[in-house]
This record gives structure tokens, C-alpha cells and sequence, in this order.
């Protein structure tokens, strides 16, 4: 029964980077009432600027009084020059996300425990040579085309910024082109000591469970810090600072003139650095076994500072000690070419090894419907990992083209392999947009194909557009919809095979000693084009991200993508901000759950909607069991159906999400429209109409899965199947109160649907409105509550 002081806080999580408060609230103005700045909690304001109550739910006839609040958290992914920056460390957050798509193995296998062991080392080498690739192309750049070319004496070169005195001075350009190498290893060093983290819970803050007890629904791996990040950071960094002065010295075949000094010192801290990192073997981010036991003790705090101190003496003994010669350097070529092999070798070593692990992993998913199986069997964090490669390679040749042309010195010398990264970025452009002509035909006549055999419209679409007008304009939405969520991740894993394969013919044709043919001089000429693009673009990017904040909204939005996960394999990431945001979110919630006579219903939007997810998990975990039946949970255009357990298996599995559904006891409503690209259904699958009724298998309120009863409609003119709400799309008349747009809304404006408000109720435990719909979405009484935590539904 309904209590006379039941009231409603719904707390609203955004999705991507640019929502604004107002618009995350429902308001013409927006006011803050708890956070930092950088997870800002907000409340609808008055003309005075105070918090004002939100609107009223209906429920059993009376209106319930609701809160209204809002999380965002868009500051820690994109605003001013230094987030805008992060766009140059793409290849190692493509590296890092890969870690995260690896399969789930069978820790009770031996196969299972060895093939982990031998895909979390290589991911772990793999980004350690990524940093190598970007300090080696960057010192090429910087001392080798800058300082020891351009700045030669008589060259012209900077003719007004450097005089002839300068390009005499002993030892002067080999400091002038070090110092941008030693500042971006400082930069980086920055970048990846940053944390997002939440602060202590106050003095007046309700006991509870373990802050990071895993909760039912979702682990909570994905939420801990790796306390190998600071080993890692120093390894990193001694890796870089070991390459530049590699490079400087000769190369890693050795000076012409016999060894030094300080070759030989770069080769040993490089070698400690791969090995340290090969070693190191902490999965889960909690404990640590295995070789990394004796790694974490041999470099403790004290042992990486002195390794650390040695790597910046060597950088200014090779500055002070090696003469720089008037010229190209002979190490250039060599050092880039060798970490370039190293990293091509690893990759396919990866993908291979991937194999047997997608297969090993593949009973856990089999009994799934395809259409909810893992990318690429399992196999796509290989192709990930490959863009990631690829991506450093390109962004290197890009700058040192670009500064070339910005030079206006085309006889300044690069190394030979740039010319065969040309060949191949040349061939890839033209081959992608081949590829993507190819892809968008065949998909074209699959699509065809299936209108054909579903009589020309989805399932769901004359059930919520009763007019013939209104259907053949909406249609055309639901299947464009339906080929983004269904096929865009088969296009990105064939254009970075295609490129993988560019680069194997590219290394063969450079092992063999083979002339790249004179037809191949207009491919390199189209990717010189490429790459100086690419570059131009990205420093574009970053330029107008800095400055405009709509732009810095728009790269931000990479970096909602990637920067969810925790640093792991690679440690010069942006920071992960759930490390912040749930734990935060988890505790506003505890705070109005201290009221009995509160409601909570977290509501989350896109990647909020993963955000709100994870929160309720650990909110779940830490209330006591009957606490929990006041804790509900929205989502709307959520991708936790067709892209989360798909890329991240065994992160976000199927199994996990069941199991939170059945922990909120048929409390997870999921709004969802079928134009909607990004967004899908969430609770339930393979939906089919028969004799007039929309049926589906999904989630039950007991946990279970299985076959639910027939649709119905609710007074709002939803689809309700299951938790899944499904929305007409163009809305329907406008409804005194609520805010209203016309045309087809896609991905944005969930909350203006009058559907929202029902869902929002339901999350609530509380009784439809109206009396209509059947308030669990499965055929129940529309009078009945939701089922209490761990009861069956009756």
C-alpha cells in the first residue's frame, strides 16, 4: 500500500559529453547543491536561484511529490587545453581499452590461466613499445630532423630564428632537440599520475559494506584502481627517456664507431623497463601473483626513483657527450624501424594467441541468440589492438611530414620506412573507401532482403504507428537504426584487417630487400595526403577543443568512450572517472535513503546509463536487504544490450545483467526507440508479433529468463515488453505539462516523453498511473508491487 508521505528522488545521470544542467534537470535554470566542480550534483532553481521541487508522479490515482536531481560529470572528459591534449594519446588508450575486450577464461584451466598470463603480458609490451614508438618518432622529429638537419650550420634552415653562431655553439642543438623530448616525457609522467577520485565519506555518513564489495549485476573489477599503475608509470617513462638517448646514440644496432657508455645504458634501462612489464601479472587490479610478487618488491618507491634519476642523467649525458652531427642521425632509421617490427610480431602473436581464448570462452556465450554474442566470436580485441598500432605509426609519419612541409624543406631526410607507412596508409585510404562503398551495398541488399521477408517493416512498427503515413516515414529511421547497432562493429574489424594486411606485405616486401615498384608512387603520394591530413586534423582538433567549448563537447566524447575504464595496460591514459562518479552517485543515493520514506531511482541516459548500472550494483551491496526494495533503476538509449556485453564480455557479461535484474526485483525499466542508433533494448530479445501481440524472451522479475506474456500498451501509447518501454518515435500529440518536440528524436529527449514519468514510478515500486499498463511489464496486476529482493514473482 502506498504511504501518504511516500516521496520520489530520482537522480539523473547524462550521457555523452554536452548536457548541460539545465537540461539534464528539466529546467530553464540549473543550481548546484552538492559536488566539487568536477561531479557537480544539481536541482531545478526559481528566479532566486534556490532549489525547487520537481514535478509530481502519478501513482494509484495521487500525485507522489518527486525530487529532481542530476549528476554531471562532462568536465572530466573534455574542457581547456590539457583534456583537449588528450587526443594525441589515442594509440595508448585503444591499447588500454583492449585489455578490458579480452575474453573471460576458465580460471580453473590451466590453458585458460596460461593464455591469460600470456595476453595480459603481451597488451602490457605492446603499450610499453607504443610509448617507445612515440618518444623514437618524436625525437626523430624534434633532434634529428630539427636540431640536426635543420639547424645544421649553413643549411638556411630558421634562418631567422636561429643565427649562425647558434648552429656552431658545441653541444647547443643537441640540447635544443632533447628538450622537447624530456618535456613531453614530463607531460606524459603528468597525464598519467592524474586521478579522479571520490572524497571520504563525512563524519555523518551511515555505515554500510565494503566500498568496493562487489554487488549483484556487476563486478566490481572495472571500478579498482591497478596498484601496478605507479610501477608501470615509472617503467614507461624509463623506457622512454632509455629510447631517446638509444636513438641518439647510434640506434639499437650500436654506434659505427664501436660502444659507449651511454648506448649501453639506454640498452640496460630498456631491457629492465620490458622486463618489468612482462613480469608484472595483476588482472584484477586487487592482488597480485605470480613473477610480479619479487617485480613489485625489486621496484618499490625508492628503486624506480633511482631508476627514474639514472634515465634523466643518461638523457643529459648523451646531450653533453655525443657530438651531433650535421646531418641525419644513422640511429633514426634503425630504432624506428626495430620497435615497428617488434610491435608488428607482438600484434600477430596477440591475435593468434586470441584464438584459442575466444574459443576456450565461448561456452559462457553460446547459448546466447547471435545477435547478443561477443564481436568477432570473442576475437575484437585484436583488431583494436591493431588500430592502436597502426594509429601511433600514422600519427608519428603525420607530424614529421607536416613539420617538413611547414619547413618548406623537402630536402630534409626522414627514414626510408616512412616512405612504405605512406604506401600503406595510401593504399589503406583508398582500399576504406572501397571497403566502406562494398560494406554499404552488401548491407543495402541484406536489408533488403529482410524487409522483403518481414513484409517491409519492423516488428514493432505498426503496433506503435497506427496510420500508413506515419509508417512509411518512420521505417526508413528504424532501419538505418538497426544497421548502426547491428553492423558498424563488422566495418571497423574489416578496415583494420585490411590495414594489418597492408602492414604484413609491407614488412615482407622490407625483409625481402624488394623495390617498391614505380606504380606504388601515387599510393605513397595519396598517403603522404593521408597522414599530413590526419595530422593537421588532430592538431586542429585539439586547437578548436581548447578554445571552443562545443568542439571541446565533441572530442570529449571520444574519451566518454575510452576513458571509462581503468588504466591497466597502459598507464598514460586519461583517468578513469567512474572512479569517481559511482562512488558518488552511491552515496547521494545512501544519503536520501536515510529518509524511510524515500524512494530512490537512479535514471541514466546512454553512457550514463552503464554509470547508473554499475551504481546500483554497489548501492545494492551496500544497503541492508530491506532497504533494497527502495532503489530503482532507469535507463534510456542505453547500449547494454548490443554493445557493452558484446565488446566487453568479460566485464559487462550477459549473466551479470540478469543477475541485477533480479536484484531489483522488477525495478529496471529500460526506455528505448527504435530510431534510435546509439540506444536499444536492454531487458529483453528476440521479439516477434504473433496474432496481433508483441512477444519476446528476457528478463523477469525473479531473475529468471524466459518467455514474457504479451505486450500491452500503456496510457501514453508505449509498447511495454518486460522492463523494455518502447516509444513512438515521432511522439505523439502534445500533452499539457510536458515538454514537447516534433519529428523524429532518435538518441536525445527521452525525458520528454510522457512514458518517462510511468517508468519512473515503476522504478519506484510504486503502481502504475491511471491503472493502466501492468506495472511489472509482465502481465501482472497493475495494482501489485514489485516482488521484494531475492522473492519470486507471483
Amino acid at each position: 500500500m502506498l504511504m501518504a508521505d511516500t516521496r520520489v528522488v530520482e537522480l539523473r545521470v547524462h550521457g555523452f559529453s554536452g548536457t548541460s544542467a539545465e537540461s539534464l534537470v528539466d529546467a530553464v535554470a540549473a543550481v548546484d547543491v552538492a559536488g566539487d566542480g568536477l561531479g557537480r550534483v544539481v536541482r531545478p532553481a526559481d528566479r532566486l536561484r534556490r532549489p525547487a521541487p520537481g514535478p509530481v508522479l502519478m501513482a494509484a490515482g495521487r500525485p507522489v511529490p518527486r525530487t529532481v536531481e542530476g549528476y554531471v560529470w562532462g568536465a572530466m572528459t573534455s574542457g581547456g587545453w590539457a583534456k583537449a591534449t588528450w587526443a594525441l594519446l589515442l594509440p595508448f588508450a585503444l591499447a588500454n581499452v583492449a585489455h578490458w575486450m579480452l575474453p573471460p577464461l576458465p580460471p580453473d584451466r590451466s590453458v585458460g590461466r596460461s593464455l591469460a598470463l600470456l595476453l595480459r603480458s603481451l597488451l602490457r609490451t605492446v603499450s610499453l613499445l607504443l610509448t617507445c614508438l612515440l618518444i623514437g618518432q618524436f625525437t626523430l622529429l624534434s633532434l634529428d630532423l630539427l636540431a640536426a638537419q635543420c639547424l645544421a650550420p649553413g643549411t638556411g634552415c630558421l634562418a631567422g630564428a636561429a643565427p649562425e653562431w647558434a648552429r656552431t655553439a658545441p653541444y647547443l642543438r643537441a640540447t635544443v632537440g632533447l628538450l622537447p623530448v624530456a618535456a613531453l616525457l614530463w607531460l606524459l609522467w603528468r597525464v598519467s599520475g592524474t586521478e579522479w577520485t571520490a572524497p571520504e565519506p563525512g563524519p555523518g555518513t551511515s555505515p554500510g559494506a565494503a566500498p568496493h564489495a562487489p554487488g549483484p549485476g556487476l563486478p566490481a573489477t572495472p571500478l579498482a584502481g591497478d596498484p601496478d599503475t605507479p610501477t608501470l608509470r615509472a617503467l614507461h617513462t624509463i623506457a622512454g627517456l632509455a629510447t631517446a638517448a638509444l636513438l641518439a646514440a647510434g640506434g639499437p644496432y650500436g654506434p659505427a664507431g664501436g660502444l659507449t657508455a651511454p648506448w649501453v645504458a639506454a640498452l640496460v634501462l630498456l631491457s629492465i623497463a620490458v622486463a618489468g612489464v612482462v613480469l608484472l601479472d595483476d588482472p584484477t587490479g586487487t592482488s597480485a601473483d605470480r613473477g610480479g610478487d619479487w617485480v613489485r618488491l625489486v621496484l618499490g618507491a625508492w628503486p624506480r626513483r633511482m631508476l627514474l634519476a639514472a634515465g634523466a642523467a643518461l638523457l643529459v649525458a648523451v646531450a653533453v657527450m655525443l657530438p651531433l652531427p650535421a646531418g641525419p642521425l644513422p640511429g633514426s632509421d634503425s630504432t624506428i624501424e626495430s620497435i615497428s617490427a617488434m610491435l608488428t610480431v607482438l600484434c600477430g602473436a596477440f591475435a593468434l594467441l586470441l584464438v584459442p581464448a575466444a574459443r576456450l570462452a565461448r561456452p559462457g556465450w553460446s547459448a546466447l541468440p547471435r545477435e547478443m554474442r561477443p564481436w568477432a566470436g570473442g576475437w575484437a580485441a585484436a583488431p583494436v589492438l591493431a588500430l592502436a598500432v597502426l594509429t601511433g605509426a600514422g600519427f608519428g609519419a603525420g607530424f614529421a611530414l607536416t613539420a617538413r612541409r611547414v619547413l618548406g624543406r623537402e630536402d630534409l631526410e626522414l627514414p626510408p620506412g616512412y616512405s612504405a607507412i605512406t604506401v600503406v596508409w595510401g593504399a589503406g585510404g583508398a582500399l576504406l573507401a572501397a571497403g566502406a562503398l562494398l560494406v554499404g551495398l552488401t548491407l543495402a541488399v541484406r536489408q533488403w532482403r529482410l524487409v522483403r521477408r518481414r513484409g517491409g517493416l519492423p516488428v514493432e512498427v505498426p503496433m506503435l504507428h497506427s496510420r500508413p503515413a506515419e509508417r512509411a516515414a518512420v521505417a526508413p529511421a528504424w532501419w538505418r537504426a538497426d544497421l548502426m547497432r547491428c553492423h558498424v562493429h563488422r566495418v571497423v574489424i574489416a578496415v583494420a584487417g585490411v590495414l594489418v594486411a597492408l602492414v604484413g606485405v609491407r614488412w615482407g616486401v622490407h625483409l625481402a630487400s624488394v623495390q617498391l615498384p614505380s606504380w606504388t608512387a601515387p599510393v605513397s603520394a595519396f598517403g603522404v595526403t593521408v597522414l599530413a591530413a590526419l595530422a593537421g586534423g588532430l592538431l586542429g582538433a585539439v586547437y578548436r577543443a581548447a578554445r571552443q567549448p562545443d568542439a571541446a563537447r565533441q572530442l570529449g566524447q571520444l574519451w566518454d568512450l575510452v576513458s571509462f575504464w581503468p588504466r591497466e595496460a597502459h598507464p598514460t591514459v586519461p583517468p578513469c572517472y567512474p572512479l569517481k562518479v559511482v562512488p558518488e552517485l552511491v552515496r547521494r543515493a545512501r544519503e536520501h535513503l536515510a529518509d524511510p520514506t524515500v524512494r530512490v531511482v537512479l535514471a541514466g541516459h546512454s553512457q550514463g546509463s552503464l554509470l547508473t548500472a554499475v551504481a546500483a550494483a554497489r548501492l545494492l551491496a551496500d544497503l541492508p536487504v530491506p532497504d533494497r526494495s527502495r532503489v530503482g533503476l532507469v535507463t534510456a538509449g542505453s547500449q547494454l544490450q548490443w554493445a557493452y556485453p558484446r565488446a566487453f564480455p568479460s566485464v559487462v557479461p550477459h549473466s551479470c545483467l540478469a543477475e541485477l535484474s533480479g536484484a531489483l526485483g522488477g525495478r529496471w525499466r529500460s526506455l528505448c526507440r527504435g530510431t534510435d542508433p546509439i540506444g536499444g533494448a536492454v531487458t529483453t530479445w528476440r521479439r516477434q508479433v504473433f496474432e496481433g501481440s508483441l512477444l519476446g524472451i528476457g528478463f523477469r522479475a525473479d531473475g529468471s529468463e524466459g518467455a514474457l506474456p504479451a505486450a500491452t500498451r500503456s496510457p501514453d501509447g508505449a509498447l511495454v515488453l518486460g522492463g523494455d518501454h518502447w516509444l513512438p518515435d515521432p511522439a505523439g500529440r502534445p500533452v499539457p505539462g510536458q515538454r514537447w518536440h516534433p519529428g523524429i528524436l532518435g538518441h536525445r529527449d527521452y525525458q520528454a516523453d510522457p512514458e518517462w514519468d510511468r517508468a519512473v514510478a515503476l522504478a519506484a515500486g510504486l503502481p502504475a498511473a491511471n491503472g493502466s499498463g501492468n506495472g511489472l511489464g509482465n502481465g501482472g496486476d497493475a495494482r501489485s508491487r514489485p516482488p521484494a529482493l531475492g522473492q519470486p514473482a507471483g
